[in-house]
């Protein structure tokens, strides 16, 4: 029995053929990567008036941001079906190794068009490392764990969110912007060579039948619609041949890629969703809201650094209030919805306080205090929050379990699609205004030679140089260009109001209420089959709940009155068929008065039996032990709710036996040596 019982201390089961050193050295380094992938999307932002100032081209700004989120939503969805077919090791090494690449050659642009390839070049890298490194955890990790190791990745999102816009802040400032991208370089190596030294992935292939046609089609599509949106007007006229063209040719690879789907085996965006209104409802709503997200942080560090004089680290200082609000209501909603089942009012309370927000926003002019900025940004940041957590809950609610994985990174796609519309749009508006607006603050007035509107545009810098008698009229014409902008968006808010409105509050399945922070705060979109997302959300509510309150349910729904504990070990006795008592305490952290006094209990009652210092259960015993497990299982298959139909999926099924046997079979266990300290939960 001894032996028995180091065997499984040895390595508690967190993946075929491996210790717990070295998977927690690979979930370290699968989160670096996460964190390369994550910091990307928001870091820019704070250097991005820096980075135009050193390469010209305001007019260009918008687009350091959307080459990088049109490349990652596109590769999303690819990198994960080549993961499940070629082994994601592999893959993921190769993503890391794109991205570095893609990160020293924006370090070295000499221009913004070099720049912008390059940086859809990280966006493709990118796209690999959130996907591969999350399904990663899944293969190395039991399911019963996998909730609280996915858990971090949440966390990397929410201090990235944090910690990006300083960072960018910082390095702009004090070194140079080109170390927005180096500080890439050091993180990556070392994620690269732990992977390479500690990741065994068990072997296991899945074939997909790859729509890459599709693929293709959807990012040309959306990538016409936003060089539209961008140009027209500014490079182009809106009339002009090329604008005509680009539309046209929009509207060509729409119809085929809707021809497409249709017959594709595997599709990227199956179509048959949009025959479900909720989906389609809040496919809308996304966009919409990546759509004022993502605008808005892009150009919010430009009115700060440019029109206030903010430095680049203290810029990314004021944004904290809009990425707080967001945090808080985002948390606050998730943890709402879970305890009451009711969502409706977020989105809708959501998306009409982000309009407020924008409206706020909008009144913001270079007079403004820091208090009222820092007001105005929580306000906005808050009404992001209390939609985006709900609506991924929302669209997992209204579809069969085999539609679940495609219809959360469908809504998630929408919401990276609205995210590249919103930087391109918002950078439109902005750039058309811009140079019109310093043409009227400086027609009449003497201005150094050289120093015209477009120069202004192109170089903020060049403001330092016009006479003091210029200067404010200039930083007026750049303070009523930004603001305008989001002016422009309320209207596309109040969209998505109108449409929240019409959303169904259909009852929550149990499942769906653990929400998954990395499913709402990545600009990418989420890719998880529908067997991972069930087993990630099953295994976080499984860590929530406790063991003690684990026994405590399962006692009760069992009909049973015995101690928590003593079911614990009822469990444990059937799973190894005998057990020592002292030793199963000194494998475990459950103190040994409290197994002790299970034992007693399980004796007096007939459903244990002493065989020298070992346990081990009658036939009453084993009964006992059964109808406990069997209560484990109904109540985990109880929060999958419609989905544990008669007709449920046989990998369904597998899921709650597995989850059954790991949480009711074996606590975890520790290690020989220095005992921690014990846990009296049971």
């Amino acid at each position: 029995m001894a032996q028995e019982v180091s065997t499984q201390a040895v390595n508690p089961a967190p993946g075929e053929g491996q210790n717990r050193q070295a998977v927690l050295a690979a979930i370290g380094a699968l989160l670096l990567g996460m964190l390369l992938a994550a910091l990307d999307q928001t870091i820019v932002s704070t250097a991005l008036p820096t980075i135009v100032s050193d390469l010209g081209g305001m007019d260009h700004l918008s687009w350091v941001v959307t080459a990088y989120l049109l490349a990652s939503t596109a590769a999303t969805p690819l990198w994960g079906k080549l993961g499940d077919q070629y082994g994601r090791k592999k893959l993921f090494q190769a993503a890391i190794v794109i991205f570095l690449i893609a990160s020293a050659l924006c370090g070295v642009a000499q221009n913004m068009p070099q720049l912008i390839g390059f940086r859809a070049l990280q966006g493709l890298g990118g796209g690999g490392l959130m996907v591969l490194s999350m399904a990663i955890v899944g293969d190395i990790v039991s399911p019963r764990e996998r909730g609280r190791y996915q858990g971090l990745f949440g966390a990397v999102f929410g201090t990235t969110s944090v910690l990006g816009p300083l960072l960018g802040g910082f390095f702009t400032q004090h070194l140079s912007w080109r170390w927005v991208f180096y500080i890439n370089l050091p993180i990556g190596i070392v994620a690269l060579l732990v992977i390479a030294a500690v990741l065994h992935i068990p072997a296991s292939r899945t074939r997909h039948t790859i729509d890459y046609l599709g693929t293709f089609l959807i990012a040309s599509v959306t990538t016409c619609l936003v060089l539209v949106a961008s140009l027209g007007g500014i490079t182009w006229a809106w009339g002009s041949a090329q604008i005509i063209g680009l539309a046209v040719l929009a509207a060509v690879l729409l119809v085929v890629f809707v021809y497409v789907e249709q017959r594709a085996a595997e599709p990227v965006l199956p179509l048959k969703l949009f025959r479900i209104r909720t989906f389609t409802l809040v496919a809308v709503i996304s966009f919409i809201v990546g759509f004022a997200m993502f605008g808005a942080l892009t150009y919010l560090p430009t009115f700060l650094q440019i029109v206030h004089g903010i430095s680049p680290t203290i810029s990314g200082v004021h944004m904290l209030p809009m990425v707080l609000g967001l945090l808080l209501t985002s948390t606050l909603s998730g943890q709402l919805v879970s305890r009451t089942g009711r969502w409706k009012v977020f989105p809708i309370a959501g998306t009409a306080i982000t309009a407020v927000g924008l409206l706020l926003l909008h009144r913001l002019d270079e007079s403004s205090s820091t208090g009222e900025m820092s007001a105005y940004f929580f306000v906005f940041g808050a009404g992001l929050g209390l939609v985006m957590q709900v609506l991924v809950l929302v669209v997992q609610n209204a579809v069969s379990y085999e539609d679940l994985g495609v219809a959360t990174s469908g809504a998630t796609f929408f919401r990276s699609i609205g995210a590249s519309f919103g930087v391109a749009i918002f950078g439109s508006i902005f750039t058309s205004r811009l140079e019109d607006m310093l043409t009227d603050a400086l027609a009449g007035r003497s201005v150094p030679s050289g120093v015209g509107p477009g120069q202004l545009a192109a170089d903020p810098r060049l403001i330092a140089e016009l006479p003091p008698a210029l200067r404010p009229s200039v930083l007026h014409a750049y303070s009523s260009s930004i603001t305008d902008v989001f002016l422009y968006a309320v209207p596309v808010v109040v969209v998505a109001f109108l449409v929240s409105c019409f959303l169904k509050e259909d009852k929550l399945r149990g499942s769906v209420t653990a929400p998954d922070p990395t499913e709402t705060l990545a600009s990418n979109p989420v890719h998880r089959s529908s067997h991972e997302e069930v087993a990630r959300a099953l295994s976080v509510l499984g860590s929530r709940e406790g063991r003690r309150k684990i026994y405590e349910k399962i006692t009760e729904r069992a009909g049973y009155d015995l101690l928590p504990a003593a079911s614990w070990l009822l469990l444990r006795i059937r799973r190894h068929g005998i057990v020592e008592p002292a030793l199963l305490a000194d494998s475990t952290l459950v103190p040994l008065r409290v197994i002790t006094e299970a034992a007693r209990q399980l004796e007096e009652r007939g459903l244990a039996r002493r065989e020298g210092l070992d346990l081990m259960l009658t036939d009453r015993g084993m009964e006992t032990a059964v109808r406990l497990a069997k209560a484990r299982e109904d109540s985990l298959a109880e929060l999958l709710g419609d989905w544990w139909g008669p007709e449920r999926p046989t990998d369904l099924v597998q899921l709650v036996r597995e989850l059954t046997a790991e949480l009711c079979g074996s606590d975890q266990e520790r290690p020989n040596g220095p005992q921690p300290r014990r846990d009296h939960s049971a």
